[in-house]
């Protein structure tokens, strides 16, 4: 099942976003994106769309959707949602597509956009 809400914004600039593109590009055929989001989440579709984006210009196709539904007492359930330790939506790990270690992390906000939160990560 795919998130409607990673669709990419078609109205999203990535001449403003160049360097965290840019970073993605570096890196696109040896990483996995593994993105935590719901349908149904405020911030995912208000965060996700543009990320969608992002990953399109950068050539990222190992981009993994996980759709995780809220439960009774308020926690996440879905796949990969204990192993990941998601506790808040949308998160986003990238990981070594070779090792399957993670190189990065953005958890539900930040100070910058998803893509740039993680490119920052990626350039350390």
């Amino acid at each position: 099942m795919e998130l409607e809400t990673l669709r990419p914004n078609p109205a999203w600039d990535a001449d403003s976003y160049e360097e965290a593109v840019t970073a993605f590009e570096s890196v696109a055929d040896d990483v996995v994106v593994k993105v935590w989001g719901g349908d149904w989440c405020v911030d995912c579709r208000s965060q996700l769309p543009d990320f969608g984006a992002a990953m399109e210009a950068a050539g990222v196709e190992a981009v993994e959707h996980h759709p995780v539904e809220k439960a009774d007492d308020g926690s996440k359930d879905g796949p990969g949602v204990e192993a990941y330790d998601v506790e808040l939506i949308p998160t986003v790990v990238v990981e070594d597509a070779d090792s399957g270690a993670e190189r990065a992390r953005f958890v539900e906000s930040a100070d910058a956009p998803i893509v740039v939160h993680l490119a920052e990560q990626l350039a350390e």
